[in-house]
C-alpha cells in the first residue's frame, strides 16, 4: 500500500477501471478541507480556552461548530470513503462527529452544576482515548498529521483532567495545546490545498514513515 506524495495519506491501490471506480476518480483531495475544518474550529474554541478571550464568547463557536468543524468536516470524512483512505475517512468523519456532538452539548444539554465537571471531562477523556490510539494510525502518514495527533492527544488530556480536577490552569493549558494543534492542521491544509494545485510539492510535510 502506498501514500500519496501530495498528502502523506495511505492510498489503497486501484481496482480495475469500472463505472464505479470512473466517478471515484473524479474525486478532488478531502484533506485540505477536513484539516481546514478542524483547524479553524479547534483555533476559535482554544483561543477561549486559554482565557486569550472572555469565557462567554464560547458562544461564537458554536455556528463553526455545527456547519465547519461539524457538517464540512463529517463530508470530508465520507469523500475519503469514496477515496478508500480509511485513516482520513474515520478521522475527518470522528472529529466531525465531535463537532457536531460539541454543538448538541453546548446548545441543548444542561448538566447540573454539581456534575458538570465530571461529565465534561469523560466527554473528553473519551476523545483523548480515540485520539491516541489514531496518533498511533498517523505515525504512517507524514510528520504534519503525525503532530496534529499528538498535541490534540495532549490538549484532550489537558482539557479532560482540567475539568475533573476544576483545575483552571490545565483547562488553560489544554487551551494553548489546541491553538498549536490548530496551526499545524492550518499548515497541512495550506500544504495540501497548494501541492495538490501546483502538481508539485512547494510545502513540504514531511515523509512518511516506512
Amino acid at each position: 500500500m502506498s501514500n500519496d506524495s501530495r498528502t502523506g495519506f495511505p492510498v489503497v491501490p486501484e481496482a480495475p477501471a469500472s463505472p464505479a471506480t470512473a466517478v471515484v476518480a473524479g474525486f478532488g483531495d478531502p484533506a485540505g478541507l477536513g484539516l481546514g475544518a478542524f483547524a479553524l474550529t479547534t483555533f476559535v474554541l482554544s483561543v477561549v480556552n486559554a482565557g486569550w478571550v472572555a469565557g462567554g464568547a464560547v458562544g461564537a463557536v458554536l455556528g463553526l461548530a455545527l456547519f465547519y468543524g461539524g457538517v464540512a468536516q463529517l463530508f470530508a470524512g465520507m469523500w475519503e470513503f469514496a477515496n478508500r483512505n480509511t485513516f482520513g475517512a474515520v478521522a475527518f468523519s470522528s472529529y466531525g462527529a465531535f463537532w457536531l456532538s460539541f454543538w448538541y452539548l453546548e446548545t441543548f444539554v444542561k448538566l447540573p452544576g454539581s456534575d458538570a465537571g465530571a461529565a465534561v471531562g469523560l466527554y473528553l477523556l473519551a476523545w483523548g482515548i480515540f485520539t491516541l490510539y489514531m496518533t498511533i494510525a498517523a505515525f504512517r502518514t507524514n510528520w504534519i498529521v503525525f503532530f496534529v495527533f499528538v498535541f490534540l492527544t495532549l490538549t484532550y488530556f489537558a482539557l479532560a483532567f482540567g475539568d475533573f480536577a476544576g483545575v483552571k490552569g490545565l483547562s488553560m493549558l489544554g487551551g494553548y495545546l489546541g491553538i498549536l494543534t490548530a496551526l499545524l492542521a492550518w499548515y497541512g491544509s495550506f500544504a495540501t490545498v497548494t501541492n495538490f494545485t501546483f502538481k508539485r510539492i512547494v510545502l513540504p510535510v514531511g515523509p512518511a514513515s516506512k
